[in-house]
């Protein structure tokens, strides 16, 4: 049991990897959207690729998306307008009428004018009340139907431009009573009228819509079917016209009965399979070209994250509407990764990403071309992160190709810019807007997973932090000496393009344990007094090594990042401390060689190589007694030779040839700090 439980801890990285992928993987299936896949591939206005089709099974062929759209456009064109009538207000407007009558009219009138009158006013409420009076207006077009009820019963019908508005009852009036011959009485019946009339029709939108809705649902969605056996379409025949919708229409009805209650674990068997193979993929090209990252468990789980979340969200789009599938800003993913790890793997990682999607994404040969395509840009022209320019040019540049490659693959789809629509290219811009999201994106991932970004190395690389500042006061010439190796390890690192930023970072913080024991560095010592001299050289070997474990510990002290500590583990490797080891053996020729070699490691990657040999470099330059061009060739020549030989580089993963690139970097820096200035005469 013992030795079980220690085969367990010895492999737990191992079954932590495992479980993060049997988990995301199962996640990844659980997004997709349930349905079937079809296995016919095809394209509007392209040739049919496979073999001819025949009917599987019978099925109706499905209308288009804008023939369903004309139909409901002519109903609701055509649909009738319901207006409820108030009942009681036409004999409460008659009674109200001939009660005011007699006040409103001169009494010197004889009674048979004033009785004529009074049944001409009569007419003139029939006329206005014949259909109705709106009690506000509407929008709707004169020849609209309409149909009045009255309690929920239709008692009459007409057209909206026989209604009468309110707003429109004085000139009616004036209209009719000029007909009459009544002119010299229309300020009566004005005043009358206006005391008396109101309106007696209010729209009912809730019957309306409701009955709109169920003209709607005696729509057919299919005109026509296909029985089995049937030919659908021939080899080379272009898929167009009534061809692609039979097509499509079989497409959707494979799906559904592929995804039947029968076939449901086959079909998630199948999509498993796929998604684990290509996550697979993702972890074999980790262990083969990766092997730092893949060893780290937390770096993994934040790959495995950032697929698992693009997933979401393409799937969530998906299932709410695909046509906003070109929100969603994939190209974050290689963004983030680049920042944090390398241009290699973001863009692996993100071709893996696509590839999943590319499943359960309508359109999918053209999804996957223009994302891949996106991504590849994002590598090539996003560099140097932290420069808020280099990003909105990026995003720039993205947005652009994404709007191209679109336009291309709809013109070749369609045949002509006719029935483009340009809102499809304003998916494009907000995808665009939605990728400069990174910048806090990245800011969140540090804090949440500890990796560091070349926007965190922008701010460390700040002399003006508290710990370089504590530097400057401590230990004022190692300061010196860290700045100066920071310019030349930035200028080798460009040459080489390697992270400059980075071993930038590397290099001013490199030799931080030196602040506590400052005085015991040649650097620091500004009285003459060397306090070497009162120690044996064991003791001062101890001190000199011992400035590489102190730092590890202030810079944890301090938060610095995994990757700004390993330089101040490896800038010295395993070399030797030769001074006092030689002083050691003038004394005792047996003395161990180990109490005056650095614990290491060794340089692993071409940012850590770089440093240890500026490092030496610098320092060593200090010596330099009358340089001359020759001696300072030769003293690099030296020392980064001595390095190789030691086998410091061994696992640096850096070539020769870069190695000759940094010597000449070494060398023409060097030539111009030491460049002897000509005298001129006075």
């Amino acid at each position: 049991m013992k030795d079980f439980i220690n085969k367990l801890y010895r492999n737990h990285s191992l079954i932590y990897k495992a479980l993060l992928f049997v988990s995301t993987t199962f996640l990844i299936v659980y997004l997709f959207p349930k349905s079937g896949k079809f296995k016919y591939s095809f394209e509007k206005g392209k040739p049919w690729q496979s073999e001819n089709l025949l009917a599987p099974f019978n099925f109706a062929i499905k209308k288009s998306d804008k023939e369903i759209d004309a139909e409901k456009a002519v109903i609701k064109s055509e649909g009738q307008l319901y207006f409820d009538e108030d009942a009681s207000i036409q004999p409460k407007v008659l009674k109200a009428y001939k009660a005011n009558f007699q006040r409103t009219f001169s009494d010197t009138l004889t009674s048979r004018t004033l009785k004529a009158l009074e049944a001409n006013g009569i007419v003139i409420l029939e006329t206005l009340y014949k259909f109705g009076i709106l009690g506000e207006r509407h929008d709707f077009k004169p020849h609209k139907v309409v149909a009045i009820l009255n309690g929920n019963v239709k008692t009459k019908s007409t057209v909206y431009s026989k209604l009468i508005a309110q707003e429109a009852v004085k000139s009616l009036l004036e209209k009719e009573l000029r007909q009459q011959g009544l002119d010299v009485y229309i300020p009566n019946f004005m005043s009358l009228f206006f005391d008396v009339v109101e309106p007696n029709l209010t729209y009912n939108k809730s019957f309306t819509d409701k009955a709109l809705e169920n003209e709607f649902n005696k729509i057919s969605y299919a005109r026509g079917s296909v029985e089995k056996g049937t030919l659908i379409i021939s080899k080379g025949e272009v898929v167009e016209g009534n061809k692609f919708q039979t097509l499509k229409s079989l497409q959707s009805e494979y799906e559904s009965q592929v995804w039947s209650e029968s076939n449901y674990n086959w079909v998630l068997f199948a999509y498993t399979l796929l998604v684990a193979l290509a996550l697979l993929m993702l972890l074999l090209f980790l262990r083969k070209y990766r092997l730092g990252v893949f060893e780290n468990n937390t770096k993994v789980t934040f790959l495995f994250f950032n697929v698992l979340l693009m997933v979401f969200i393409t799937t969530m789009v998906v299932n709410y509407n695909s046509k906003y599938l070109y929100v969603v800003p994939l190209c974050i993913l290689p963004l983030v990764l680049k920042a944090f790890f390398d241009a290699r793997l973001g863009m692996f990682t993100h071709v893996i990403t696509v590839l999943l999607l590319g499943s359960i994404v309508p359109n999918s040969y053209e999804y996957m071309f223009l994302q891949i395509i996106a991504g590849i840009v994002t590598i090539l022209t996003v560099s140097e992160l932290y420069k808020r320019a280099n990003l909105f040019i990026s995003v720039g540049q993205i947005t652009l190709i994404y709007i191209i490659a679109y336009f291309a693959f709809f013109v070749i789809q369609e045949g002509s810019v006719d029935s483009l629509d340009f809102k499809t290219f304003l998916l494009f811009i907000l995808c665009g807007l939605a990728t400069l999201f990174v910048q806090p994106l990245i800011y969140a991932y540090e804090k949440l997973f500890g990796l560091v970004s070349d926007v965190s190395l922008l701010e460390l690389s700040d002399t003006n932090t508290k710990l370089l500042k504590e530097l400057s006061n401590t230990a004022p010439g190692t300061f010196h000496h860290s700045l100066n190796v920071a310019n030349l390890a930035e200028a080798s690192a460009n040459e080489i393009g390697a992270n400059a930023m980075l071993v930038r970072v590397g290099a001013l913080y490199h030799d931080i344990g030196k602040m506590q024991n400052s005085n015991y560095f040649t650097e620091n010592q500004t009285t003459g007094i060397n306090p070497h001299d009162e120690l044996s050289p064991r003791e001062s070997a101890k001190i000199i090594i011992d400035h590489a474990i102190d730092g590890i510990e202030i810079a944890k002290k301090y938060n610095l990042p995994d990757r700004v500590i390993d330089f101040i583990r490896t800038h010295h490797g395993t070399s030797l401390v030769y001074y006092f080891y030689k002083k050691a053996k003038a004394v005792d020729l047996e003395v161990d060689v180990t109490n005056f070699r650095y614990p290491g490691p060794t340089p692993f990657s071409k940012e850590t190589a770089i440093l240890m040999m500026c490092d030496s470099v610098e320092a060593a330059s200090k010596s330099l007694k009358n340089p001359t061009s020759t001696k300072i060739d030769d003293f690099v020549e030296t020392i980064i030779d001595k390095q190789i030989e030691e086998g410091q580089f061994l696992n640096a993963n850096i070539t020769f040839k870069e190695i000759q690139s940094i010597k000449k970097v070494l060398k023409h820096k060097l030539a111009n700090i030491y460049h002897l200035r000509i005298e001129y005469p006075e």
